[in-house]
């Protein structure tokens, strides 16, 4: 019974990935049409591998029923991490569904090879449930790992902001300018300012452009700079002005954060100190008088 599962799974994986390979990557045919200019635009999307696993996943995606509240939320958090292509929810969705019928699907076979226990049908559902939870963890850790380096180049971003509005330039070109100096050093900072102008060059509002910004990053930080600029421009104050005092707010703000963390230092070192290093000062210190006590206390007591 071993054996036949085994032949049997060897053919079907065999079958599914010369058919992928035969498909997405040598496909002579299309190279050859490619070169003579004649390929069509749906052989042209489907030219690399990545596109041809989107394109299943945006695919099982259409299928899967969606909640409207679960969707809006998805979405936003995708478009915080980074992913804005109009069929990223799709995808996403695709991937849970892949992802909870393939990991049940691997574990019953590795089960029927052999590897069987009393709890199968439990780590089957488990199997299902991290399998449809994994793309939402993912999804999550990437937004947050994006709003931390779009907090962390803010700073740097609004001192070349007020630099380039003290220097003369206006707010449009200042935001520009700003977007050019940091996509090295600030890449996630940079796209978010460059998105912002290519809105207002689009012919939105300035005060839309910028609170899209604020909603399409999510962080506090962009808010509030985001506000102090839509007042500025409301009431007609110096921008300059303003961009000053909140780079000054922000900078007491920062070092305030940096103190509040220096000062729990000290609580979360207790755990570490407990576990980690007492214990090893203790063998260095009263290991040599535990082993003088068993080879000679020891033995006197016993004679």
């Amino acid at each position: 019974m071993i054996l036949i599962s085994s032949v049997v799974l060897f053919l079907v994986l065999a079958g599914v990935l010369s058919v992928m390979g035969m498909n997405l990557w040598v496909r002579p045919r299309a190279a050859l049409d490619r070169v003579a200019g004649e390929a069509t635009a749906a052989e042209l999307t489907m030219t690399h591998p990545s596109l041809g696993f989107r394109e299943i996943m945006n695919r099982l995606g259409n299928i899967v029923p969606r909640n409207p509240k679960d969707s809006g939320i998805l979405q936003r958090r995708l478009m915080h991490a980074g992913f804005r292509q109009p069929n990223a929810l799709k995808v996403l969705y695709g991937a849970k569904t892949s992802l909870a019928v393939g990991l049940p699907v691997l574990l019953g076979i590795a089960s029927m090879l052999g590897y069987r226990d009393e709890n199968t049908i439990g780590y089957l559902l488990c199997a299902g449930l991290a399998g449809y939870g994994l793309p939402n963890f993912f999804v999550s850790r990437a937004a947050k790992r994006r709003q931390r380096q779009v907090k962390r180049g803010m700073a740097n971003g609004l001192d070349l902001l007020v630099v380039c509005v003290e220097s003369g330039l206006g707010l449009d070109q200042a935001i520009m300018q700003v977007s050019k100096e940091l996509q090295k050093p600030h890449p996630e900072i940079s796209e978010e300012f460059g998105l912002m102008n290519l809105e207002m060059r689009a012919g939105k509002r300035r005060v839309e452009a910028l609170r899209n910004l604020g909603e399409r990053t999510g962080v506090d930080e962009v808010k509030k700079l985001v506000a102090v600029l839509v007042q500025a421009d409301r009431f007609g104050t110096s921008i300059a002005n303003s961009l000053k005092s909140h780079a000054d707010f922000m900078r007491v703000q920062a070092r305030q954060e940096a103190e509040t963390k220096a000062a729990k230092i000290g609580v979360k070192l207790v755990f570490p100190i407990f576990f980690f290093i007492l214990p090893s000062l203790f063998v260095v210190t009263v290991g040599p008088m535990v082993v003088r006590i068993m080879r000679e206390l020891l033995p006197m007591m016993n004679s």
